[in-house]
């Protein structure tokens, strides 16, 4: 059974289109992540699905079940947002059996809904305690707690790790993941971090001002992207872009080793992170480029060298950014 069919949604805000003709399936029990940068339309796609949008034109189905006149109560979808959203005045085990409560659900079945979500995320102990007396990730698990005991028919993610620093991000990233396959749960995530949609998708969709760019498997997309914008925005650190004529050629920091002949370049900038070194250049056409290391690299600010690449890792693009 699909979890969720989309067929030529579009949502315009008066004269501003903001989705175009989205067509999109996502399978029973797969982790989907749309990616794109800042106001490509993910969002305002998540809350079309929700509900909390109303699509201009298009169907949005979830299961068997065509929503688009169906409130978001009902839809059978469980969102987890960026802010956490918590009732400060009650404890982790109240927020997170609100929604049953109100719901009407039984005092009995609750309480095992909350405790049996509670062992998932390991927040059983914190279950009396109030939501200030947490930190920012343990909040966002009891946001992620609250979804679960719903047992919803898909989970929807907008940027829940955005306020969270660099090591809870990953902490709970992995949480998420291990989430997803206790649960094997449908589940549709937005992020604009390129991070996140590779190590956590089983498929990715890549927008750009409200249309899908690419749809595929994290590595298909990063080996076989059909456009330069997929190239360049998939990849830490970036795919570099060298003329080729009226052409562009593509080539990945990691692809590209130092040798005795070939394009000139100088060294301007060198990030060593210990178990990698990234070397920022400037080509002989003064064109920038950056070379990927692994391990510790001796290369120095101001050194000469000469770089190459085997031509079956290069990609090429036309003018208008199309894969050619």
């Amino acid at each position: 059974m699909t979890a969720l069919i989309l067929d030529n949604v579009c949502k315009s805000f008066g004269e501003v289109e903001v989705l175009k003709n989205i067509n999109l399936t996502v399978e029973d029990g797969e982790f989907v992540v749309f990616v794109g940068p800042s106001g490509c339309g993910k969002s305002t796609l998540l809350r079309v699905i929700a509900g909390l949008e109303d699509a201009t034109k298009g169907t949005v189905q979830i299961g068997e079940r065509m929503v688009n006149a169906i409130p978001p109560a009902k839809r059978g979808i469980a969102m987890v947002f960026q802010s956490y959203a918590l009732y400060p005045h009650l404890s982790v085990a109240g927020n997170m059996g609100l929604g049953l409560k109100q719901e009407k659900t039984p005092k009995d079945e609750i309480i095992k809904r909350v405790g049996e979500a509670a062992r998932m995320l390991s927040l059983t102990e914190y279950l009396d305690r109030r939501p200030s007396e947490l930190s920012g990730g343990q909040r966002q698990r009891v946001a992620i707690g609250r979804a679960i005991v719903r047992k919803p028919d898909l989970f929807l993610f907008d940027e829940p790790l955005s306020n969270l620093d660099a090591a809870l991000r990953m902490n709970t990233r992995i949480e998420i993941a291990n989430l997803h396959r206790q649960l094997a749960a449908s589940m549709i995530y937005v992020t604009h971090d390129q991070t996140e949609a590779m190590t956590l998708a089983d498929k990715i969709v890549v927008l750009r001002d409200g249309q899908v760019e690419q749809v595929g498997a994290p590595m298909e997309l990063y080996n076989n992207p059909a456009n330069q914008f997929v190239a360049g925005f998939l990849g830490a650190p970036s795919m570099n872009f060298l003329r080729h004529g009226e052409n562009s050629l593509g080539i990945r920091p990691e692809h590209i080793q130092l040798a005795e002949t070939g394009l000139s370049a100088r060294v301007t900038h060198v990030e060593r992170l210990g178990g990698e070194t990234n070397a920022i250049l400037v080509t002989e056409h003064d064109e920038p480029i950056t070379v990927r290391f692994f391990g510790q690299h001796n290369i120095a600010v101001g050194e000469a060298v000469h770089l190459t690449w085997d031509a079956a890792n290069q990609f090429m693009f036309n003018a208008a950014g199309e894969r050619i």
